[in-house]
């Protein structure tokens, strides 16, 4: 059953790394804002991946599957479990949470070499984020 939706709106952080004998962008953190369908800010989303609504209920979500976004250069559409709902608004029921319309939000394609080690590079993205909660009945 669909609890909540919003939009998020904001960027991914990744940060230039040694990686494999080389280097790579890695993926660090999300961080957006959260809009309601009138366009309120209503939450914030950040490193966990963790979701925080303006009543203060939190939930933090752990990717189950993945799958590759329909719109080019678009990061990947996510369904997580959620691990730690807290507080007693909307987020408090929440066992699912889906990630979907992604846009942007992919590594940089600018390059991560020994001169950019360290480096934070931040890429603009949106999505949409749905919040289920467990159907009763079964």
């Amino acid at each position: 059953m669909l609890l909540l939706e919003v939009v998020a709106d904001g960027v991914q952080i990744y940060t230039c790394e040694a990686k494999d004998g080389g280097f790579a962008w890695s993926f660090k953190a999300p961080e957006a804002n959260l809009f309601d369908k009138q366009g309120r800010q209503v939450g914030t989303h950040f490193a966990g991946p963790t979701w925080k609504m303006d009543d203060g209920s939190v939930v933090v979500g752990e990717v189950i599957s993945r799958a590759d976004a329909p719109e080019p250069g678009a990061i990947q559409w996510l369904l997580l479990r959620a691990k730690s709902p807290e507080g007693s608004g909307p987020l408090s029921a929440v066992a699912y949470i889906r990630r979907a319309e992604t846009r942007g939000g992919v590594a940089p394609k600018t390059s991560c070499d020994a001169g950019h080690l360290s480096k934070q590079a931040r890429t603009r993205y949106s999505s949409i984020y749905q919040f289920f909660g467990e159907t009763k009945g079964k």
